[in-house]
């Protein structure tokens, strides 16, 4: 971070200020533990700091004993103080976390982008459980799994146990209206307790297993769920032997994709700092029964003076100030006041807690490859643009994400009346518009009104959707949107969120973008599930952003729509007559000149073409003819 420069007069006044402030705050201030705070000329935080004895501390500053220039600055710019005494010095570590997080102030290292985890629940709540995602806090009885540092992480778990374990996804109110089974249990995915096509208690057996095999015990689960195949074989029950087998290669695909190379590593989060040219980036994966749940990167704000084991130091004590803390932590790099840091986590967990710095075996290895994925995650982060990468915030902050999103799908449909009526798909993210990701969807369903664009949004999402989760479930990689914006208002909204319900998706955050007024560009309204109708800012990059996704979108649909009108128009109606092939087709176009040329002919003439014979020739002409059928 490069401070602007401050004239040297207005420094050393400043200055003077100050060290009477500090001075007289010295005098007063006690031998004891704490925090404090300090607070420039408007109010703002500069500074939050914890000291063993807080008198002493503040003394070091009044007598402008200074590590850096940089604290020097701070000091001078200070114009007011509060202190807080705590109990100990463990305490005063994690009120000082807590004010760093929720200030965020100028001279602090903070942890910035600190978005919540997402963790599975399997909810205790409900005669048949539902297995889903979770942010946020623990309200809902249920059992919580996590945390899972990515979206990729945690749909790849989720997806394994409605495969392995067959729990429902739906919510409760999707549950108590079907009638019959969702598509879900049609590709095996649920086992569905809705229509009681399995019993209370055995879906609480396969909610039981679930659990276990997310508690690490995955090794037994297989094995009992071999026992039960094998059972099934000798009973000749092949189909049910079938099924658990499919069952036990789900379970066992994942395990080994997610199993950690260290057998003694059962629940452990692992950190690597890289910091270069004053930026600095925190890689962390966590690993919880024996699986990698994910992991992802921080990029802290940071002074070119801070040291590496300060940075981590005050970037652990704000990552844990609202999440769980394992039994094990380890880092490439040794943290500032470690003991410290173990002895807060293991009061505020209420048991052992211990940060370790390996320099042999597996646990070195986890902690290489985290330090290799923070070393590539800080040069892409230097290297992107800063531009996007401020638009995508806002579009963030505008819709609710907890991330940036790295792929936006948007769709617009396009008909005359009804006819030749295409859905468009465009794809963009951080890269800018995916182009080989564009889709259209030659909409085909029988049952549509000519111009329903409800039931054409609602075919158009259903196949893409479903194409999506058979995808998933034949273990092919596949990139689920983080946004889907859809060219309507809240009436094609509830046709989307009606199928994503439907298909277990209803995770993905969609949001509707209707016309302003006159179609006026500018007074766009966004409607989303819980919040009525809002816009944006006139002059907001985001909105700017959105409208040229929209246009892209609908760009592609009309283009895809125009081709589809034009190969319509462009049909022979030769190609409409039973038993006229390419071969006879060449033959009467040379003979007459075009298909009204052949429309013209009579039967006597048609007959004299190479290969038309009489019954034909009279076929022909009836087509052309239709008041001469008799």
């Amino acid at each position: 971070m490069t401070e602007a420069p401050i004239p040297e007069s207005e420094t050393e006044a400043g200055a003077l200020k100050a060290a009477e402030l500090i001075r007289d705050e010295a005098r007063r201030a006690p031998d004891k533990p704490g925090v404090y705070r300090m607070y420039g000329e408007d109010g703002t935080c500069l500074y939050v700091g914890k000291a063993r004895s807080i008198k002493k501390r503040i003394l070091q500053y009044a007598q402008g004993r200074f590590h850096t220039q940089r604290i020097g600055l701070m000091v001078s710019l200070t114009r007011s103080m509060e202190l807080v005494i705590t109990a100990s010095e463990t305490e005063a570590l994690l009120l000082e976390s807590s004010f760093i997080k929720q200030l965020k102030p100028r001279f602090n290292v903070v942890l910035r982008d600190d978005k919540s985890f997402a963790e599975l629940m399997i909810r205790k709540d409900h005669r048949a459980p539902q297995v889903r995602k979770h942010r946020g806090a623990h309200t809902t009885p249920g059992d919580y799994f996590g945390p899972f540092a990515s979206t990729w992480a945690v749909n790849r778990t989720l997806n394994t146990l409605q495969k392995a374990f067959l729990l429902r996804s739906c919510s409760d109110s999707v549950y108590e209206t079907r009638t019959r089974p969702c598509m879900l249990h049609q590709i095996k995915r649920c086992s569905a307790p809705c229509t009681g096509l399995i019993s209370l208690e055995d879906y609480a057996g396969l909610v039981d297993e679930a659990s276990a095999f997310l508690k690490g015990k995955s090794r037994a689960v297989i094995a009992r769920l071999s026992d039960e195949m094998s059972a099934a074989a000798e009973a000749m029950d092949y189909e049910q032997a079938a099924r658990v087998r499919d069952r036990i290669r789900a379970l066992s695909a994942i395990s080994m994709e997610n199993s950690v190379s260290a057998d003694s590593v059962a629940e452990a989060d692992v950190f690597a700092l890289f910091s270069e040219g004053g930026q600095a980036c925190v890689q962390v994966f966590f690993y919880r029964g024996g699986q990698n749940w994910g992991g992802r990167a921080y990029f802290p704000r940071v002074d070119k003076t801070d040291t590496d084991p300060e940075i981590l130091a005050a970037f652990l004590g704000q990552f844990y100030e609202d999440k769980p803390i394992p039994r094990l932590i380890l880092s490439n790099v040794r943290p500032h006041e470690l003991e410290l840091l173990e002895e807060a986590f293991s009061m505020k967990a209420e048991r052992k807690v211990e940060i370790a710095n390996p320099r042999r075996g597996d646990k070195l290895s986890l902690v290489d490859h985290a330090l290799t994925n923070a070393r590539e995650a800080l040069g892409r982060k230097m290297a992107e643009g800063s531009a996007q990468g401020k638009i995508l915030d806002e579009v963030c902050e505008a819709f609710g994400l907890d991330s940036r999103p790295e792929r936006i799908e948007i769709y617009d449909n396009a008909h005359i009346q009804g006819t030749n009526a295409v859905g468009g798909m465009v794809v963009a993210g951080p890269e800018g518009f995916q182009k080989s990701q564009y889709r259209k969807f030659n909409i085909r369903g029988e049952d549509l009104t000519p111009g329903d664009d409800y039931g054409m949004m609602r075919e158009v999402m259903r196949r893409r959707f479903s194409r999506l989760v058979k995808d998933e479930d034949a273990g092919e990689e596949v990139v689920r949107p983080d946004l889907l914006l859809i060219d309507g208002g809240a009436g094609q909204l509830a046709e989307v969120l009606a199928v994503l319900a439907d298909l277990g998706l209803d995770d993905i955050t969609a949001v509707g973008v209707a016309k302003g007024p006159d179609r006026d560009a500018g007074m766009e309204r966004f409607f989303m599930p819980g919040r009525p109708p809002f816009m944006l800012p006139l002059k907001s990059p985001a909105l700017y952003y959105i409208q040229r996704l929209r246009d892209e979108a609908h760009r592609f649909a009309n283009g895809a729509h125009r081709t589809r009108r034009s190969m319509d128009i462009k049909k022979n109606p030769l190609d409409e007559i039973e038993g006229i092939g390419p071969g006879r087709k060449k033959a009467l176009l040379h003979a007459f000149g075009s298909a009204k040329g052949v429309g013209r002919a009579s039967v006597v003439d048609l007959v004299k073409v190479e290969g038309i014979n009489q019954p034909m020739a009279e076929r022909i002409h009836a087509f052309f003819h239709p008041e001469t059928r008799r």
